[in-house]
């Protein structure tokens, strides 16, 4: 079978994979975007919310048909600005209805969504409007108490393509080389429906373009299309039974995968309400989902604890909230019991990547406790495989390499076809860089990473599972497993530990996994005591952070 193209204005070819029309014909990718999912929200509950924003200390409600129309708005606007088909915007907005309203008009316009997280800065934001040789830049003039208009000034002048900054809040940046979102962009006068429909994405069209969050440090621009984003907002949303009754929220932001797809792709697909919140705060966040009544919530497993915490200093009414959905660390079988007791939810594990969405998930008949053993079973339209480096299954209980490939697979990496062609196995499965085991219960259990391997002597140390028996201990908060050089065994394992009380000895931590019959050789041998842990804004632990601190 013949792969097809989709290509951009800049003369980049994005292969569509020989699968392709097996997704089609399996109902995975289909002959519509998420546009048409919300006209079909127009048509039928047009006053019924699809965005509640908390931000700037307000709430503001913005309507399925509002929605539309400020879609139609600010998509003539952008092209009065000059952006063309499959142009990257660079979205560096916090969570609010503009940045919704921004990446929908972008899709209207055959043009490209690139999110930016609010806590990128000239160095990073620089050397992506680079790489995508952006031509319009929006952001907030200022956000938690950050200049984006001084940073983006700089940011300009390094980068030719970067035509316009448009900023939400311009004042008295205006008039210096910067347009306001409000008078430039949202007061325009939307032009034909003609026009914009000749223009409009298809849904092989790259629809995003979102850099991975740097655990490693070196960011890469993943490309999806909307029928890749289609695939990993339906096959998630099927798994949990989510409906167009949910009311959805989360603490990360809506620039990174995980916000984009639980908290903004998948309620617009399913015709329900997101609530968009630009700040975390805990003890806030709590008084939101009693207010708006949220049944879903999506985040790592730092934002449950906080919740939790916040929830038992001063209870609210979460009657309606019913799932929680967490990844990107192990998980405390503590926090699922915390989370029905004090919060009255389910908790689901997953695991995923920008690359590919949520790849599996426990699900709603497993027993509670599963999403503290596992990290799920593959959701439909994926396929997973657990290989030695060719390609063959490891047995049952080994650690293996984590190899994935389905409909919700990326297109590739913007300017670097190489860089995404070293993760593709000669048989096309796309290698995830993580190593897992079967949980057994036809699932998998990630137990590291392939250049977090610890290699003490002989023995390949499981740095997830480590992980995940240190945070049974009930003063440890949260933990991370590291190597460091030893010049007999190459390497030894240190535990860096967050506590909820006094330091903890590092014979404390040998008595608790004796006592837990882990093997004596995956023990850590040395503890580090820390505040906190360095994360992405998704909650993924930056282990490179660590290991350059423990150098030091």
């Amino acid at each position: 079978m013949t792969s097809t193209t989709a290509e951009s204005t800049t003369g980049d070819v994005l292969a569509l994979p020989a699968e392709a029309e097996l997704f089609r014909a399996a109902g995975w990718w289909r002959t519509e975007t998420i546009l048409d999912d919300l006209r079909r929200a127009v048509a039928v509950h047009p006053a019924k919310p699809a965005l509640v924003c908390y931000q700037d200390g307000a709430a503001v409600t913005v309507t399925y048909a509002d929605l539309a129309e400020r879609v139609d708005r600010l998509a003539t606007g952008l092209l009065r600005l000059g952006v063309r088909r499959h142009d990257v915007v660079s979205l560096q907005l916090p969570n609010s209805w503009q940045l919704i309203a921004s990446i929908l008009a972008c899709a209207r316009i055959g043009a490209v969504a690139g999110p930016i997280v609010p806590i990128m800065r000239r160095r990073e934001v620089e050397f992506m409007t680079t790489l995508t040789r952006s031509p319009v830049y929006i952001a907030a003039a200022e956000f938690r108490g950050f200049s984006y208009a001084d940073m983006s000034a700089e940011v300009a002048a390094a980068v030719p393509t970067l035509r316009h900054r448009v900023l939400l809040g311009a004042g008295d940046h205006a008039g210096e080389g910067v347009l306001d979102f409000e008078r430039d962009l949202l007061s325009t006068e939307p032009a034909g429906p003609d026009l914009l429909d000749a223009l409009e994405a298809g849904p092989d069209d790259p629809a995003q373009l979102i850099f991975t969050s740097g655990t490693t440090g070196e960011p890469k621009g993943v490309v999806h299309s909307h029928n890749t984003l289609y695939a990993m907002n339906r096959a998630q949303a099927d798994v949990l039974g989510l409906s167009p009754d949910e009311v959805t929220a989360m603490g990360s932001p809506t620039t990174h995968q995980a916000g984009y797809t639980w908290n903004f792709v998948m309620p617009l697909l399913l015709g329900a309400t997101a609530v968009q919140v630009d700040t975390w705060d805990a003890g806030r966040m709590l008084g939101i989902l009693e207010e708006r009544a949220v049944t879903f919530f999506m985040g790592a497993p730092t934002f449950l604890s906080d919740l939790i915490e916040a929830q038992r200093a001063a209870p609210r009414d979460l009657r309606a909230l019913r799932t929680f959905a967490t990844g990107s660390a192990p998980i405390a079988p503590a926090l699922v019991e915390d989370a029905d007791q004090v919060l009255g939810c389910r908790v689901y594990a997953l695991w995923g990547m920008s690359e590919n969405g949520c790849v599996t998930i426990t699900r709603p008949a497993d027993p509670p406790l599963r999403a503290a053993e596992s990290d799920g079973t593959v959701v439909p339209g994926m396929r997973v495989r657990v290989a030695d480096k060719s390609g063959r299954p490891v047995p049952p209980g080994e650690s293996g390499l984590l190899q994935v490939r389905g409909a919700s697979q990326c297109l590739g990496y913007y300017r670097r076809p190489e860089v995404y062609a070293e993760s593709v196995t000669a048989d096309g499965w796309f290698d995830t860089g993580d190593l897992a085991r079967d949980d057994g219960h036809g699932g998998i259990r990630i137990t590291g990473r392939v250049k977090d391997i610890i290699m003490r002597g002989a023995e390949n140390i499981p740095v997830v599972e480590v992980e995940g028996a240190l945070l049974r201990h009930a003063a440890i908060r949260d933990a991370a497993v590291i190597g460091y050089p030893d010049e007999r065994l190459g390497e030894r394992a240190c535990a860096v530990l967050v506590t909820t009380g006094g330091p903890l000895t590092l014979d404390d931590l040998r008595a608790h996994l004796s006592g837990l019959g882990m093997a004596k050789q995956y023990w850590p041998e040395r503890v580090e005591i820390v505040p906190s842990l360095p994360r992405t804004p998704s909650g993924k632990i930056q282990k490179f952070a660590l290991r350059d601190a423990l150098r030091n």
